[in-house]
């Protein structure tokens, strides 16, 4: 599927998929609300005191970063630094390729999105596979996926039926539990073959150099116990300071992202196995990538690293609702992938900038962020930072904002425009001289007139004020 301007993508949606992800997108809203409020008094005590830890941890994040490295090391795991996704994929494949193993598992993980790592495995002659089942589903379909928590959003029991009929996993069965099952059958013998498999980290410890690793299915235990080498993929933002911070912070990313109180699997690995234990990796690689984050660090942007990809702002977000993760063209989508996409953009950050404006600056995203990022105030500096640096956009459909501009620093010309407001009710729009004009009422239609009375309200208002 490919990925395409905001407006142009989104009227193309077919009305199964908006539905699927209004669908997918609300639930997500309430249960998140109903736990948080449920068990603790004041939430947004709790996401304040969560955003100051996250800040915290970025202001001494090379403090923290090396002692992660040296608990890690101790612990007896190999930890590589990758200043670009480049360098972290020719990592991944040198130990790929020293493991001498052809099958790959894969865990979810946002960071492994950024090197494309699965398509990239197998364009090599390995055979990858996505062990979360959205995940498995997008891989199957070839496919991107649309929401950093719930990858097939987009899609609905039907479609995914589809794709294993289509795949050669069965009949057509749309039952969701005969789904999982021949997902499972099909898995089982992957994570008995593969040699090497791959995590991303929600989070890293300073104290101990344990990797948190949060699933709901179960499928990383099941690749780290097949296989010899386990590789942790993890952006240099994920380290956090101690293991007791851990309390606050899974309590606010589990519910945000799925409204559970506790997910079903939250592993701290410590390391590969000792000698002692009768199974699991025998080596541990940990790949800590820059990409562009210590650039990001020390700016007015920092706060968006932060993030603890919990997709709350996409569920909450009025402009993600309507237009899917796909219509975002970068690998993070909604609120939070408007800022990061065109901060952490390999083309630099022109190449995704126009993303900034695909947004209503209602502040739902920020009312419901756990580490309390000021999403909207960020997107507005992208804006203006894009107005500074003078970036082109692909601007189609929309109307040249130097007239407004113009009418709006004249107040005698902006109630003259006001008073005639009605007779846009009346132009041949499609006539339009301006192109763009023309383009931007392809997907909009003006709302019936009925402005022109506030001015004469208030006048009068003033003067009966006055008599009195």
């Amino acid at each position: 599927m490919s990925r395409q301007a905001l407006d142009i993508f989104a009227s193309e949606l077919d009305a199964t998929v908006l539905q699927a992800i209004d669908i997918g997108a609300r639930s997500g809203v309430e249960k998140r609300l109903a736990t948080l409020t449920q068990d603790y008094e004041d939430p947004d005590a709790l996401r304040r005191l969560a955003g100051q830890l996250r800040q915290h941890s970025l202001d001494h994040l090379d403090e923290y970063l090396a002692g992660a490295e040296r608990r890690l090391e101790e612990n007896g795991a190999q930890v590589h630094f990758a200043a670009t996704t480049a360098r972290a994929l020719e990592i991944v494949l040198d130990i790929v390729r020293a493991s001498g193993t052809r099958v790959v598992t894969k865990s979810k993980s946002m960071a492994s999105e950024e090197l494309d790592l699965s398509r990239e495995l197998a364009s090599r002659g390995f055979e990858p596979l996505e062990t979360d089942l959205g995940e498995f589903v997008v891989q199957l379909d070839d496919d991107h996926p649309s929401h950093i928590v719930k990858p097939i959003i987009h899609k609905t029991r039907h479609d995914v039926a589809r794709s294993f009929e289509r795949s050669g996993l069965g009949d057509y069965n749309d039952d969701p539990e005969t789904i999982t099952r021949r997902a499972r059958s099909f898995m089982r013998d992957k994570f008995l073959a593969a040699g090497v498999t791959i995590t991303g980290a929600n989070f890293v410890s300073a104290e101990s150099g344990r990797v948190v690793v949060v699933t709901n299915e179960g499928n990383a235990r099941f690749g780290q116990a097949g296989a010899d080498v386990h590789i942790v993929l993890a952006g240099i933002e994920k380290v956090i300071p101690r293991d007791r911070d851990l309390a606050l912070l899974l309590s606010l990313l589990i519910r945000s992202a799925t409204g559970q109180r506790i997910t079903s699997y939250v592993e701290l690995i410590g390391g590969p196995r000792h000698p002692a234990q009768p199974s699991g990796p025998r080596e541990m690689h940990v790949i800590f990538m820059d990409a562009n984050r210590s650039d990001i660090v020390g700016s007015d942007m920092a706060p968006i690293l932060r993030c603890i990809r919990c997709g709350a702002c996409m569920n909450s977000c009025p402009v993600y609702r309507e237009s899917s993760g796909h219509a975002y063209r970068g690998v993070y989508p909604g609120p939070m992938g408007a800022v990061l996409g065109p901060l952490l953009a390999d083309e630099g950050f022109g190449k995704l900038a126009d993303l900034a404006r695909a947004s209503t600056l209602c502040g739902a995203c920020h009312d419901v962020c756990p580490v309390d990022i000021p999403i909207p105030d960020l997107i507005a500096r992208l804006r203006e930072r894009s107005v500074r640096e003078k970036v082109k956009h692909a601007n189609q459909g929309v109307p040249p904002m130097s007239v407004y501009s113009l009418v709006a620093r004249h107040p005698r010309l902006w109630r003259l425009v006001m008073s005639l407001g009605h007779l846009m009710e009346r132009l041949p729009l499609a006539r339009l001289p301006i192109a763009a004009g023309r383009a931007w009422l392809d997907h909009r239609t003006l709302p019936r007139w009925r402005g022109g009375r506030f001015r004469r309200w208030l006048r009068r208002s003033e003067k009966g004020r006055a008599d009195d």
